[in-house]
């Protein structure tokens, strides 16, 4: 496999209060910058603890800008039927700006029902006004007239619009990012359909993939982003012992989702909710069989749904830096091996 840019991603989901929450991310992310990984993500859910824990990614991503000076800093997704495009055109820019130039902007529909009635949306409409809002969204970053000549966005942004991603599931959504020259965000999971309830997410992603690069405008180098499920730890015992726990948790959630659960053994789980856990050598084997991962550009990894305590957090980041993707030909090899965590084991 080439060389990639390397990702990590965190939802906020630990088992404290927000601000406790919002602390041990910024600690990932940090511990991230100094492992190498060259980009940092976050989610946007509103209202729901258990989902994602974060309403305003762009505040917070402007707060890690401070405590960080090299790594690229993403939205997996703003939401954006539910925003204000001026506004959002204004938050990037002033974010960007904050960072040094950082600032990579990811953008999706959303999925969940109840969340566009708080907004007064209707969630079948989230197409639609997902194209209506970024039309506006560019023609601010543009600098075009807002409703008034002299109403242009201040400060202006630059190369923004060329830090866009935008995330779908489907091979309709590719052509209307590749036409857009975005760049594409694959999922780390998704729901079988019931024609092909054993498709692997490979097989599923490969036609995604396919129609973006068959619409990408002339000129316009491809940006495919795969993120992955994936918990490293330094034995197989404590890595399986960890999913266990955090499949089982989210399974109900899952089910809910769209996913189909016949399997409920861990292994079963593992698989059906395309998770790579294991010893560094597990994990560099499981990946190595994924046939989407050489066609990505960025491979952005996440913990989720494995969710263990802060501290293996911390370990699995180092141990994919200076082991997994050097193995798998992403990274150059540290110089250093990593330094084992005295609370790896607690």
């Amino acid at each position: 496999m080439s060389a990639k840019r390397l990702g990590f991603f965190t939802r906020l989901l630990d088992d404290a209060p927000a601000a406790e929450r919002y602390r041990l991310a910024a600690e990932q992310i940090v511990h991230a910058e100094r492992h190498g990984f060259d980009s940092a993500w976050v989610a946007q859910h509103h209202f729901h603890r258990d989902e994602g824990g974060l309403p305003s990614p762009l505040p917070f991503l402007a707060y890690v800008a401070a405590r960080t000076s090299r790594i690229r800093l993403g939205t997996g997704i703003i939401i954006l039927p539910m925003e204000d495009p001026v506004r959002t055109a204004e938050d990037t820019v002033v974010v960007d700006l904050l960072s040094g130039g950082r600032l990579e902007v990811g953008l999706g529909t959303g999925a969940t029902p109840e969340t566009f009635l708080a907004f007064g949306l209707d969630k079948e409409q989230r197409t639609e006004i997902f194209a209506r809002n970024l039309d506006k969204l560019h023609e601010a970053w543009s600098g075009a007239g807002l409703g008034h000549e002299q109403n242009r966005l201040y400060p202006e942004a630059g190369t923004l619009p060329q830090r866009t991603w935008h995330a779908t599931f489907s091979a309709a959504g590719a052509e209307r990012i590749g036409r857009a020259g975005a760049g594409l965000m694959l999922s780390r999971t998704q729901p079988r359909s019931a024609d092909k309830p054993d498709a692997t997410l490979p097989e599923i992603q490969h036609p995604i993939i396919d129609a973006y690069l068959a619409n990408l405008p002339a000129g316009v180098a491809p940006r495919i982003m795969a993120s992955r499920s994936l918990f490293v730890a330094d034995s197989r015992a404590e890595a399986l012992g960890q999913a266990e726990r955090g499949l089982n948790h989210v399974l109900e959630r899952f089910i809910a989702s769209g996913h189909r659960i016949e399997d409920r053994s861990l292994s079963g789980l593992i698989r059906t909710l395309d998770t790579h856990v294991g010893a560094p050598e597990d994990v560099i084997a499981s990946l190595a069989e994924d046939s989407v991962l050489p066609r990505a550009t960025d491979v952005v990894f996440q913990v989720h749904s494995v969710d263990p305590p802060a501290p293996l957090v911390l370990r699995s980041i180092e141990l994919t830096a200076a082991i997994v993707a050097p193995a798998l030909g992403w990274k150059d090899k540290p110089a250093a091996p990593p330094v084992r965590l005295a609370a790896a084991n607690a």
